[in-house]
């Protein structure tokens, strides 16, 4: 397995663009901002599902459409995740289904589904907040939430994130093969 993930590593994969979410490598790709996908997109999908497995999270089963929402809006890919884990301990407690994990619209919209709610509130960080200005955690948090502790707990789950990321590079340098 080790083998595959290092030859997928290698070269450009454009697949999930055209098969959905049965590709899951989107190396060298633009979005649809015409700006480049990371490279380690695989790694951030891992470390935003071992985060959401170690809260149990309902939405475990959603790390596909993190990781679009992350590309399709050109976002932080530990943004989204990591804000429903400041407003809804990553869903898990939410109005009775809403669908809501970001506590969008003070947690009163309804969602149809988890994907649906993870595309918009994608679509409106992107557009009502970082297009407008809001760039950092900071800046988005003193427009999204009352409260002062918004961005340290959001920038807190990030940092959980982003520290599986690494943890996951680690082993793969650790565990690659010369051919």
């Amino acid at each position: 397995m080790l083998i595959v993930v290092l030859l997928l590593l290698g070269r450009p994969a454009y697949a999930d663009f055209e098969a959905g979410h049965s590709a899951a490598f989107n190396y060298s790709a633009k979005n649809s901002r015409n700006r480049t996908i990371p490279a380690d997109i695989a790694l951030q999908k891992k470390a935003v599902k071992t985060v959401l497995e170690k809260y149990h999270s309902p939405l475990v089963g959603e790390v596909d459409s993190f990781i679009n929402a992350c590309i399709k809006y050109d976002l932080d890919c530990s943004l989204l995740p990591s804000i429903a884990g400041t407003e809804s301990t990553f869903g898990q407690a939410i109005y009775p289904n809403s669908f809501n994990p970001f506590g969008w619209g003070r947690g009163l919209t309804m969602f149809r589904s988890w994907s649906e709610a993870i595309d918009a509130v994608g679509k409106g960080l992107r557009e009502d907040y970082i297009d407008q200005g809001a760039e950092t955690v900071e800046q988005i948090g003193a427009i999204y939430c009352e409260g002062n502790t918004w961005s340290g707990k959001t920038r807190y789950f990030m940092r959980q994130i982003q520290a599986e990321v690494e943890k996951n590079k680690l082993l793969l340098e650790k565990n690659s093969v010369s051919l």
